[in-house]
């Protein structure tokens, strides 16, 4: 016992040490606790804690927003990338939708815990570039005289502000019409000729409707009204569009804006499309039931819509309606790589490689025919693995026919806006509140873009 009563003199310094690393102990506990936050941010954090050069191994963090599938395309297409390259290791990690990944992004500007790449989408353009926390993919490109012409200049319209390309195309895709061939038939109709006018759509709407069967259903989405305008050569923001400098009007509330909701109205009080409460999920499932004619979505939904359906009925696709008069065409939708600057030189340039891998024709092919995303790079057309899906599915055409057949002008090469996110949510209320007939569309339309405009206001301020 007087074993244990015996006092044990410790030297000063062994104190001080074994304080020191107590103390980063729980630093370090500390910090896994912050960035755990977020689906599977945790995974991510850990990457960006470690040396991101190891035995000359330079790892690569890529935040990106691929579920599902699409989620296993991408990670094959990482496996291989790290499989031919022994100097570069790329770890891709899923941190939820494309709002909440911006979110968590945003979370981590000014902090060594983000990612090295970031797949953001089309939307988030302008934060990205007023963030300052990127490099401009034009200074690769510059630097490696890395040739553009290979790729689609639509595609890489869009990305490009004053002349400069801030970020990768990656996945691309617009909105269609899908439709039911055998409703078509049933009706009476050409099941090879989709409506394109919204005249025609109306009347195919009412000729289809029958007991148990809706001529049409389109989610309140407001990507839908932004191709709409697009679609008659109007833009939706002033200053060019926002490319001219930064966009302080936003103008879904104009003229075209009106006729395309005040249509949509007409439909859903004709009874010959369902007014819907929601984006577009339920409208895909009472399509794949067969008690939906006609719904809009995106080509990047084609794979599944087909499976849903089943071969239950025929599949047609269509180009997105507009009036008889206008100039324009659908907007690029889909998303980009960006690299962050708040890493070494060397994990850049690494990112970039990879980049430039995802933008190979074979890379672009494999993703196109898995995903429905549409290919960036021109040649990947070419290639068997294109051509034989095509045959397979000549629905995967109509998407890139409705692309190369969009004028090129500042209207389709779309708007760009720090508060875009935060337009939609307001575009979307405004748009339901318009077809239950709670206002009119121009009243809905206007207190929209009252409360944008408050918005674009106060994030122009904050800038300066």
């Amino acid at each position: 016992m007087k074993l244990f009563q015996r006092k044990i003199s410790i030297p000063a310094y062994l104190i001080v040490i074994v304080l020191v690393f107590g103390l980063l102990g729980v630093y370090s506990v500390w910090g896994q606790q912050d960035v755990v936050k977020g689906t599977e941010a945790g995974n991510a954090a850990e990457a960006a804690e470690v040396d991101p050069i190891v035995n000359d191994v330079k790892k690569v963090v890529w935040w990106h927003s691929m579920s599902g599938e699409n989620g296993q395309v991408v990670d094959r297409l990482v496996t291989n990338f790290n499989a031919a390259h022994k100097d570069i290791k790329v770890e891709a990690v899923f941190q939820g939708s494309y709002f909440d990944s911006l979110t968590k992004l945003k979370a981590s500007i000014g902090s060594n815990l983000g990612p090295t790449m970031m797949q953001v989408y089309d939307i988030g353009t302008r934060y990205m570039i007023d963030s300052k926390a990127i490099t401009p993919i034009q200074s690769f490109i510059d630097q490696d005289k890395y040739d553009v012409s290979q790729m689609d200049e639509a595609i890489l319209n869009y990305y490009r502000v004053a002349n400069t390309l801030y970020s990768m195309p990656f996945n691309t895709s617009n909105p269609i019409l899908y439709y039911n061939k055998d409703l078509f038939k049933a009706a009476g109709l050409n099941p090879d000729k989709p409506p394109v006018l919204y005249t025609d759509l109306a009347q195919v709407a009412k000729k289809v409707t029958r007991d148990g069967v809706a001529g049409a259903y389109f989610g309140t989405h407001s990507w839908y009204m932004e191709q709409f305008i697009a679609n008659q050569g109007a833009e939706l923001v002033n200053m060019g569009n926002g490319r001219e400098g930064l966009a302080t009007e936003w103008q879904l509330n104009g003229e075209v804006g009106v006729k395309a909701l005040t249509w949509w109205k007409g439909l859903i009080d004709s009874k010959a499309a369902i007014h819907s409460a929601g984006k577009s999920d339920e409208s895909k499932k009472m399509f794949a039931e067969g008690k939906v004619a006609m719904i809009f979505d995106t080509t990047a939904g084609l794979r599944d819509i087909l499976d849903s359906v089943d071969g239950q009925f025929e599949v047609g696709t269509g180009f997105f309606p507009k009036p008889a008069e206008g100039v324009g065409g659908v907007v690029v939708s889909g998303a980009s790589n960006w690299i962050l600057n708040s890493k070494s030189d060397a994990e850049q340039q690494a990112a970039w490689a990879f980049m430039k891998y995802l933008s190979e024709p074979e890379q672009q092919a494999f993703f196109h025919v898995n995903t429905g995303y549409f290919p960036i790079t021109e040649k990947a057309y070419e290639l068997p693995i294109v051509q034989d899906n095509m045959k397979q599915f000549p629905q995967f055409k109509t998407a890139i026919d409705q692309h190369n057949a969009a004028k090129q002008n500042q209207a389709t090469q779309g708007g760009v806006l720090g508060v875009y996110p935060e337009a939609r949510k307001l575009t979307e209320n405004a748009i339901g509140q318009a077809l239950s007939g709670e206002k009119t569309p121009q009243e809905a339309l206007d207190a929209a873009a009252l409360a944008i405009n408050a918005k674009i206001d106060a994030y122009n301020k904050m800038l300066k």
